[in-house]
């Protein structure tokens, strides 16, 4: 199940009696603007603990069409990479330090 921009409210809003629902809803409206915004000027965006998001480029490239063996031109793109925080991915690793489960063991 997803987390959606109406369940962040309803928790934040429920932590926070002294604001209504409206109200944060404008606060996550706005921090979630502002960060598009700075992304789409070239800007990076860290949140301490939390991550870095940061915008990249990617180049024009030539592509194949798997169905149809055919060369198609693929423009260039921009995207955003995210990297995690300390914090945050201590919370996501397990306690054991093992790695997680999608990755393959080492082998010696």
């Amino acid at each position: 199940m997803a987390t959606t921009k109406r369940d962040l409210v309803e928790r934040v809003s429920a932590k926070h009696s002294a604001l209504t629902k409206v109200e944060v809803g404008a606060v996550v409206q706005t921090f979630l603007d502002e960060v598009v915004q700075a992304l789409a000027r070239g800007e990076r965006i860290e949140l301490r603990d939390f991550g870095v998001f940061t915008p990249r480029a990617r180049a024009a490239r030539k592509a194949r069409n798997p169905k149809t063996g055919a060369v198609v031109e693929v423009p260039a793109t921009r995207t955003v990479a995210f990297k995690l925080g300390k914090e945050f991915k201590a919370k996501l690793t397990p306690a054991t330090g093992a790695p997680p489960s999608h990755e393959a063991p080492a082998s010696n």
